[in-house]
């Protein structure tokens, strides 16, 4: 059995692995870089190494700096995690010849199945159906235009080397396929350092059905069941759940079997996804199921399956790293009720999803569910990488019970200033297509509206809001604590007319009147409403969502951004592209900047008819947010 493990990743990854490798005695080995130096991974490892700056290209990215910490420390096996290094071939094989322990694929093994249009090939050899597209080498724009007018819109672009959802884009008609294609192979560039591309025909109602699989050096490959993966935002999952509602039998053994016959045909070891697209049109059916790409590595989601199995993967892996042959075999494996994964991120939804960074002041996660988490309270989300905060996992005996448990947690969620993503998951979780189980991948977008309008205060919150601004040098440090005698009889007390119990706050920036019931100032307190007091202003929780509450004070008016033609970086990212040049004239809408941060590009466009008065934006460029990048004067009349 290992003995010392460094993990080549971060966050909730590492900690989920050191929590596995310490309960099999296993002594492990941070890597880190210097922004994530303080965080709980770094603690709660054997030993931390620092490998260099936040960039990930100069950090974790760097093959030669983390061979040389597995030297300096010692260690018998490096873990890639998931993300970073854990699909490349050619660091796998580095680990390898450097006489460590790989605990991961076989590099042949990444190789076959990592670029998506030699895997399908390998796919249809092996007889696993794939969907119809074009996987051709001819990758010249005009050639790749005819080949998605041939197969019919909507089309999808792929990244050859992609994952995750990037290098990804749906085009509707043929007009918009050549943007699409260019923004496709800019962003495949900068995550692969692969431009190329493969075309797929798009699935209108499709459903992500993915299998996980195990194999061994021994010649054992078994499945744990699927998984369904299909409420995803921009090709990133959000919601995931084993087993797949909906799936009979039959089907599911027939999925299960071509994805054993996937890993079987690349002599597969360690764990691995199949990832199958389903046309939910008419269900889930056998012959409506595709090969779409294999993931060779542990999954974000990996903890759904280990709650309906009762096997704990990480341990699987580390076992089979070390040459013993598979825990179980096929007929041990059995699911047990329903489990479902949410994942919590730093971002806001009433704002497009705009990443949320900086200190977190307060956070209070749920502690009747299954966490895994990479910050705690007085961390820090960074802009260097991902902005997941935790994954909550619930379990139950039924479906239903586990979303209940699961949405309710994500009710509870507190945390600030930093904004999440919990009273959207709650509103997902409820809504009607996932209670019914025919989500598809199109979900969240057709829900629009519905599943991202900014939540509104409860009227036991605005209560609660309006006893904290009247009685506010006497409110305690946390809602339902003691507090002093306020004299509240005496609130708005008029001479010779009717007590005035209005009270006028400011909540999330915006006005509004209260009418403070005096009678019923302690009913909040059992309504799942938190609460801290920070100065004049109190921050109020409830379903998920924060609100920051003060009494009202009138401030001057002040032009906005795009009022003025100021356009700014509204997150610290990397500049990509500058689409436009000093003293040129643009229209509303023309796209200017494009600018890349947190996994996602953003394109910066004119918001008025104007001339580029000032141009501050360069190509390669890291900015803060909020640093000018264009300025629009309007068109003279």
């Amino acid at each position: 059995m290992i003995t010392s493990l460094l993990i080549a990743n971060r966050g909730e990854i590492a900690r989920r692995i050191i929590r596995t490798a310490r309960e099999m005695g296993v002594r492990t080995i941070a890597i880190h870089s210097d922004v994530d130096a303080k965080l709980p991974f770094v603690r709660e490892a054997d030993e931390a190494v620092c490998i260099g700056p936040a960039p990930a290209r100069e950090s974790y990215l760097v093959q030669e700096k983390i061979l040389a910490a597995a030297r300096e420390t010692g260690a018998e096996a490096i873990h890639p995690g998931y993300g970073f290094l854990s699909e490349n071939a050619d660091f796998a094989q580095a680990v390898i010849d450097a006489g460590l322990i790989w605990v991961g694929a076989p590099p042949q093994a990444i190789r076959a199945m990592g670029l998506k249009d030699a895997a399908k090939a390998l796919m249809t050899r092996a007889g696993v159906p794939v969907t119809p597209g074009y996987l051709g080498e001819d990758q010249s724009p005009d050639r790749l235009q005819a080949e998605a007018d041939a197969i019919g819109y909507p089309v999808l672009i792929k990244a050859v080397a992609g994952g995750g959802g990037k290098g990804m884009r749906r085009v509707e008609a043929s007009a918009d396929f050549a943007d699409a294609l260019g923004s496709c192979r800019r962003e495949a560039a900068s995550s692969f350092g692969d431009d190329r591309v493969l075309l797929e025909k798009y699935i209108l109602n499709p459903r992500h059905i993915e299998v996980q699989i195990f194999g061994d050096t021994h010649g054992n490959v078994v499945h744990l069941f699927e998984r369904d993966c299909s409420l995803q935002r921009r090709h990133q999952k959000v919601i995931e759940e084993a087993p797949a509602p909906g799936m009979d039998k039959a089907t599911r053994d027939a999925i299960c079997a071509a994805a054993v016959k996937a890993a079987t045909a690349v002599n597969y070891v360690g764990a691995g996804t199949i990832e199958f697209i389903a046309d939910a049109s008419d269900g889930l059916r056998a012959d409506r199921i595709w090969f779409m790409e294999m993931n060779t590595r542990l999954q974000v989601e990996h903890p759904v399956t280990e709650e309906i199995t009762g096997q704990d993967l990480v341990e699987w892996q580390l076992r089979v790293a070390s040459g013993e042959p598979l825990p179980k075999r096929q007929d041990e494996l059995a699911i047990h009720g329903h489990a479902i994964e949410a994942r919590l991120y730093a971002e806001d939804p009433a704002r497009d999803f705009m990443p949320s960074i900086g200190p977190i002041d307060h956070l209070i996660l749920p502690d009747d569910v299954r966490l895994e988490s990479g910050v705690e309270e007085g961390d820090q989300v960074s802009s260097f990488y991902d902005p997941m905060i935790a994954k909550l996992i619930a379990h139950g005996e039924t479906r239903g019970e586990a979303i209940d448990d699961l949405a309710q947690a994500c009710r509870r969620v507190q945390c600030e200033p930093v904004k999440t993503n919990a009273w959207f998951l709650a509103r997902l979780l409820d809504a009607a297509p996932f209670r019914a189980g025919t989500m598809t991948t199109n979900s969240i977008a057709q829900l629009g509206e519905e599943l991202v309008a900014p939540p509104r205060p409860s009227e036991a919150l605005l209560q609660a809001a309006a006893e904290q601004a009247v009685f506010h040098g006497f409110a305690p440090a946390k809602l339902g604590e003691p507090a002093f005698d306020r004299f509240a009889g005496l609130l708005g007390f008029r001479l010779n007319s009717t007590p005035d119990h209005r009270v006028r706050l400011s909540i999330n920036g915006g006005e509004q009147v209260v009418d403070y019931d005096l009678l019923a100032e302690q009913n909040y307190r059992q309504g799942g409403i938190g609460g801290i007091q920070s100065g004049r202003e109190t921050m109020l929780f409830e379903g998920g969502a924060a609100y920051v509450t003060s009494p009202y004070q009138a401030r001057p008016l002040a032009g906005g951004a795009v009022s003025s033609g100021a356009i700014s970086a509204p997150m610290p990212g990397r500049i990509v592209s500058v689409e436009v040049e000093q003293g040129a004239s643009v229209t509303a809408g023309q796209r200017l900047v494009i600018l890349e941060a947190m996994k996602m590009e953003q394109a910066l466009v004119a918001p008025f008819d104007g001339v580029v008065a000032e141009l501050k934006a360069q190509p390669g460029a890291q900015v803060a947010e909020g640093t000018l990048l264009v300025r629009i004067e309007p068109s003279a009349t």
